[in-house]
């Protein structure tokens, strides 16, 4: 039943008539507890109250699989703005993208081309850049991105899913890098193929690539919401004494508050992915899949309206 539940929200994150509609209504149903807002304004609200209570962010403008050139560089200009909102109000947040929303279906020449002038901003404004990692199909070249970026740039980082069998070789190739990776399970559906399909197997590889990374010397966020893998990281930083400025966790905005700030309480970094605009649809069901929870809340809110 979980699983059937699942897939027909992952199926529905892509579908294009329900993406229209949603755009069309605004945030209502229950999205405003995972999405920050439709603007860069409401977003920095937001993060300016998560900063009070001692929480780092790290915001998205949310868009993706953009198929024309105009696009792109529209969804890179709102990059630009976030970065110069985050500047200007001296918040304490970093910037996660999709290489799907700059151009990356598009050509070579539009994403590097509004990645180049995004990361010129962020270093201007001091602000770190995460390239978030997609489906498998785009894992490569999302890869390859990073790793041309990483040539020129100090101020960006990509995601790493434990979910693919590729992912320890991944690991091995980007470590002369000295990369700043966020380290997650995965959001996607995928072939067993190329995925694991036992959530075991995931958990497994998950805390290995943790462990790989930490000892490597390698800057490490750990978004994760699972008991286990928090702990798990831990007793792994107090084993092998790694200090605590080089691993944070991280968690999405609307998901577990309650523990976000117990671990800032403990004394950990804790950084929390907000995400802004009105292309917010996929991002929502996505949410959805994850956590049977996340939809027993949604209709709770319904069913208040």
């Amino acid at each position: 039943m979980e699983q059937a539940m699942r897939d027909f929200f992952l199926f529905l994150s892509k579908n294009k008539a329900a993406t229209k509609m949603a755009k069309k209504y605004g945030l209502r149903f229950g999205a405003s507890r995972f999405v920050a807002g439709e603007t860069i304004e409401l977003a920095t609200a937001v993060i300016k109250n998560l900063n009070k209570q001692g929480l780092c962010v790290t915001i998205d403008y949310l868009g993706e699989f953009v198929d024309n050139v105009a696009e792109a560089n529209e969804m890179a200009d709102n990059a630009i703005i976030a970065i110069k909102a985050i500047g200007k109000e001296k918040l304490d947040s970093q910037l996660s993208l999709k290489m799907t929303s700059m151009g990356m279906d598009i050509s070579d020449e539009t994403i590097m081309s509004n990645m180049r002038r995004i990361l010129d901003a962020a270093k201007e404004n001091n602000v770190f850049v995460t390239i978030d990692m997609e489906d498998y199909a785009r894992c490569q070249k999302t890869l390859d991105i990073f790793k041309e970026l990483r040539k020129d740039y100090d101020n960006v980082g990509t995601v790493i899913q434990s979910y693919l069998y590729r992912t320890v070789g991944d690991m091995e190739d980007l470590n002369q890098y000295h990369p700043n990776l966020r380290l997650v399970k995965g959001a996607y559906k995928e072939s067993p193929e190329v995925a694991f399909p036992d959530k075991k197997d995931v958990d497994e590889n998950y805390k290995k690539i943790i462990k790989m990374h930490l000892l490597n010397g390698n800057y490490t966020a750990v978004a994760s919401h699972d008991d286990a893998m928090i702990e798990y990281t831990k007793q792994l930083v107090k084993e092998y004494n790694i200090p605590n400025d080089q691993f944070e966790f991280q968690m999405l905005y609307g998901i577990r508050t309650e523990r976000q700030l117990e671990l800032v309480k403990e004394g950990y970094k804790m950084r929390v992915y907000v995400p802004y605009g009105t292309d917010w649809y996929g991002y929502f069901m996505r949410r959805l899949a994850e956590r049977p929870a996340n939809v027993a809340f949604v209709l709770k809110g319904m069913l208040k309206k």
